[in-house]
């Protein structure tokens, strides 16, 4: 019988110490995702991305201490759908920055707006992401590369396709594991049947299907997907040239822009391709690479297929370093990682700035445009 209430005894402090221990581990757990929790500013509703960073916040993955939206009927649409506090929303960049400390500010807004955001940012040494891309003239990107070499802040552009695991799987495959040879040809698709006839909002219509704002039509909203993609697979180099053919398929529904185009990047051995429109008969982001001896083809965001001359089979997507913008943007803040060329860093998305421009010029002009 004693024997009995001793192994009882034993079992039940090995129960206690367990429960513990996976309480501690809760504890250090939470306090890391505390501890990489931002405080952000977000500039701009209209942009329906901004849904994104709603729906983080909603998770608890982010705090959102100050909104800056003119627009009072997209300010009440989004305070009802994600309860936000009425003391967070300011009528302009200067006031939240006056009243709030964000670690860092997203910007939502027209693209043509972007340049306007870091010009707040910047000299108070606040670094921004931008949603793709970057800018709409490479004047403006270069300004807003300007200031953030000056102030020393991160000047980042959020991609959706940046977090894509098989994309993140395509470049070690091509630039670590040499898994297809040296790089003969790419191929992206992107785009969806269009922005009204999905849904989108009429507020993001309204400067999405303008050409300032904007700074064109699927060339600029699916295009810079496929430039930015390239620009990262060939490790930071810009193409030679571009050339680019644009069309108005639809001129009824979108009449100041252009709804699909297909833009042509030479580089010195090797050719990508990119096809952005809003004619797809459904939503596509794929990408497809060419080697000297295979294959790959991102699907979509979980499924690469590899071809070799006898073999074609579904390739084992690994979980990428970073799947969230957030997460990404937290480390980059605290310096444990630097983006030098990656997706989302300022050398890359100067570049694809470059091709978006180059792609217009050729398009208006019927020219091969080499870049500078």
């Amino acid at each position: 019988m004693r024997f009995k209430k001793l192994r009882c005894s034993r079992l039940v402090k090995t129960a206690i110490t367990k429960t513990y221990l996976i309480i501690a581990g809760m504890l250090i757990i939470n306090s890391v995702l505390q501890a990489q929790q931002l405080n952000v500013g977000v500039v701009g509703l209209s942009h329906d991305h901004a849904h994104g960073i709603m729906n983080q916040f909603k998770k608890g993955e982010v705090k959102i201490i100050g909104i800056v939206e003119s627009d009072n009927q997209l300010v009440a649409r989004y305070k009802d759908r994600y309860q936000l506090p009425e003391g967070i929303f300011f009528k302009s960049i200067a006031e939240m920055l006056e009243r709030t400390k964000p670690d860092a500010v997203l910007a939502y807004n027209p693209i043509v707006e972007h340049l306007a955001v870091v010009e707040a940012c910047a000299p108070k040494g606040i670094s921004v992401m931008v949603e793709k891309p970057l800018a709409t003239t490479v004047k403006d990107a270069e300004r807003m590369a300007a200031l953030a070499r000056q102030y020393d802040i991160h000047l980042l552009t959020n991609y959706e396709t940046t977090w894509y695991p098989s994309n993140q799987q395509v470049n070690v495959m091509v630039n670590e594991q040499q898994a297809i040879g040296k790089i003969r040809k790419m191929v992206v698709h992107d785009g969806h049947q269009g922005p009204k006839e999905i849904g989108c909002s009429a507020e993001f219509l309204s400067w999405l299907t303008d050409p300032i704002k904007n700074g064109g039509g699927a060339l600029t909203d699916f295009g810079c997907y496929g430039a930015n993609l390239m620009t990262w697979l060939m490790k930071g180099k810009a193409p030679v040239a571009v050339t680019a053919v644009t069309r108005q398929i639809k001129p009824h529904i979108y009449p100041k822009v252009d709804d699909d185009a297909t833009i042509l990047l030479e580089y010195e051995d090797a050719t990508g391709i990119v096809e952005a429109s809003w004619n797809w008969p459904f939503g596509i982001k794929d990408f497809e690479v060419f080697g000297t001896t295979g294959y790959l083809h991102a699907q979509n965001s979980n499924t690469l297929r590899e071809r070799k001359k006898d073999t074609y089979e579904i390739v084992e997507v690994n979980q990428p370093s970073y799947s969230s913008n957030l997460v990404y943007l937290a480390d980059v803040l605290s310096g444990k990682i630097k983006p030098a060329d990656d997706l989302s860093s300022l050398n890359n998305n100067l570049i694809v700035v470059k091709i978006l421009e180059a792609a217009r010029q050729s398009a208006k002009e019927g020219r091969r445009v080499v870049l500078k």
